[in-house]
């Protein structure tokens, strides 16, 4: 393949992540503007400037489509915690990379996105189709986590549990901060209450270490 040919392929791919990033956020729009059961694929198309068959080629549904910058969000969260350094403790990487992915993605112009992802949360209990599709995504994203983790360790995750755990304790943490978050009024609020959540968890394990060491 010539440098041209890279170019281009370069070119197209950029073009198919702005097309498919337009149409999530027409999807989004449109659901807080009408609600779920109001929207139509024809309406998220036609919002975003597309065509229904170039809304097929990228989602399977409209669920899908307004979760797509949640997918999105996990994949460059599990980029960050491929490319913290391998010195760091498995949780130490997973909490860093935490910190790595909300600096890149929701400070400075993108700012407003953390303000998106706070309504986003608050539609989930009137809108249990979206509940359901963003446990899968973060399932599916836990899983690429681990395999990460265990790539750092270099062991097989199905043989020694740290990657799994790692992961269960650091997502656990991350759970609990969003729905601390998104049962509050602070869409700011998230970097600092993961923060709280990962301290105290350090608080925790001196205690527990406490009480179960010999007296």
């Amino acid at each position: 393949m010539g440098i041209d040919d890279e170019v281009d392929l370069d070119g197209r791919r950029l073009r198919t992540l702005r097309s498919r990033a337009a149409m999530s956020r027409a999807a989004f729009d449109l659901l807080n503007e009408r609600g779920l059961d109001s929207v139509a694929v024809e309406d998220i198309a036609e919002r975003a400037g597309v065509t229904r068959r170039t809304f097929s080629r990228h989602f399977s549904s409209i669920e899908e489509a307004v979760l797509g910058e949640i997918d999105q969000d996990v994949h460059l969260f599990n980029e960050a915690l491929r490319r913290r350094p391998r010195s760091e403790p498995p949780l130490v990487a997973y909490r860093n990379a935490l910190h790595d992915w909300l600096v890149a993605e929701y400070t400075g112009p993108k700012a407003a996105g953390l303000a998106r992802r706070w309504a986003l949360f608050q539609r989930f209990e009137d809108e249990p189709a979206l509940a359901a599709g963003y446990q899968r995504i973060r399932l599916e994203g836990q899983r690429e986590s681990v395999r990460i983790i265990a790539a750092r360790l270099d062991v097989d995750p199905a043989v020694d549990r740290r990657p799994e755990v790692a992961v269960a304790a650091g997502s656990g943490l991350l759970i609990a901060a969003l729905q601390a978050w998104g049962t509050g009024s602070d869409t700011d609020g998230l970097p600092d209450l993961i923060d709280a959540f990962f301290d105290t968890l350090h608080g925790l394990r001196a205690e527990f270490q406490s009480e179960v060491s010999p007296s």
